[in-house]
């Protein structure tokens, strides 16, 4: 039986203010780390490169078009490999992933194509006193991509970025919906699988003032108008936010939670 692997694969554009913790906690969780840029114009394409040289297993790329960065992961399908979509503002906890890569390497989870882990979308976060504040999912909605490729045939169609949309054929038992939710069957102090989501906090030293900022897709589907409007806006300090991240990753009540463990040393 051929062993089963974890390949991390990370898109970021103008993320340098987290990058770095993101991709290192969560680099002793792959067995391979994928390091993709696209187009950023702060220091994010420099620190990959740093990581790529100091990990032995991590490699990075850089794309033209978000798009690209499917055809690095769509070898891998059919193989025994699940594949982690991780962003640039996904803080993972590296105290829970030893437990997560044992049960998902011994074939606990393997009549799954996903995990849903739980979420924290932050507004708040306080690296002296190791606190973070906003809103857990459930029951505002998880970010985690965590996929079994085992369970695929085929990911054709318009992808517009890795892991996202597209026209994946799935084998016998397996479908989008095939989840399993740890997020509803653990309280976030005691998952093993938690993300500090930093969407709602500046994530660039180029873009001080941008939070809840537009996914790669969103502005590519801008017309030339949206485009030039979000540009002024953004050189007169008010970039233009994510209506669809403001709705969907605030619900239920803000809440306070240790966040020591996501920012080791």
């Amino acid at each position: 039986m051929t062993r089963a692997r974890i390949v991390g694969i990370v898109l970021v554009q103008n993320d340098d203010v987290f990058v770095e913790r993101a991709v290192r906690n969560v680099a002793d969780f792959c067995d391979e780390l994928i390091l993709v840029d696209h187009r950023s114009s702060d220091g994010t394409p420099e620190i990959l490169a740093r990581l790529a040289d100091e990990l032995p297993h991590a490699e990075a790329h850089s794309v033209r078009d978000p798009r690209g960065s499917h055809d690095l992961i769509a070898p891998l399908v059919g193989q025994a490999v699940w594949v982690f979509g991780v962003d640039g503002d996904e803080l993972y906890d590296p105290r829970g992933l030893p437990e997560m890569r044992e049960r998902i390497l011994s074939g606990e989870f393997d009549r799954w194509f996903g995990l849903k882990g739980n979420v924290l979308h932050c507004d708040q976060l306080d690296l002296e006193a190791g606190v973070a504040c906003g809103w857990l999912a459930p029951p505002a909605r998880s970010i985690t991509k965590l996929f079994n490729f085992a369970a695929l045939d085929s990911w054709g169609g318009e992808v517009p970025e890795r892991l996202h949309g597209g026209t994946p054929v799935f084998r016998d038992s397996y479908h989008w919906e095939s989840t399993w939710m740890l997020r509803d069957r653990y309280e976030w102090h005691e998952s093993p699988f938690r993300c500090l989501h930093t969407c709602f906090l500046p994530r660039s030293s180029a873009q001080p003032n941008q939070i809840a900022r537009l996914n790669p897709p969103d502005r590519l589907k801008q017309g030339m108008t949206s485009r030039v409007a979000a540009r002024l806006l953004t050189l007169a300090g008010r970039p233009p936010k994510s209506s669809w991240k403001l709705s969907r990753y605030r619900q239920g009540p803000r809440v306070c939670v240790d966040a020591e463990g996501f920012l080791p040393g």
